[in-house]
């Protein structure tokens, strides 16, 4: 039998971890660059770069779906006028993530940034 694959839990509910990659998306397509833990960020990147594959599909549904899971107009138009059109010959990898260090002796987390290539 199959394993299921299991994303991260983040130690939240469901509808928090939807909120938190919600906002970090939102962050990250507005900012192009965002620092966090390194593990919120290999969790983000699978949801931005599908949401930039919709922004380059350019339809009205693609841009309802990118509505629908950003919950943000102007992230969704900078989606689609500025960064689809950029990455418009390459066929997927739109993000890249940098490791950083450790945050301090409190809690010791690995932090990263996560950006636009």
């Amino acid at each position: 039998m199959s394993q299921r694959a299991h994303s991260r839990r983040f130690n939240r509910p469901s509808n928090q971890r939807r909120s938190l990659l919600r906002s970090l998306a939102r962050s990250l397509v507005l900012e192009e660059r965002i620092s966090t833990t390194e593990a919120k960020a290999k969790e983000l990147r699978p949801f931005v770069e599908r949401l930039v594959s919709y922004g380059k599909k350019n339809t009205l549904a693609s841009r309802r779906l990118t509505k629908r899971r950003l919950g943000d107009d102007e992230a969704v138009k900078k989606i689609f006028d500025t960064l689809a059109p950029r990455y418009s010959t390459r066929e997927g990898g739109y993000t890249r993530i940098v490791k950083r260090t450790l945050r301090g002796s409190n809690d010791n987390r690995k932090l990263a940034y996560i950006a636009f290539v």
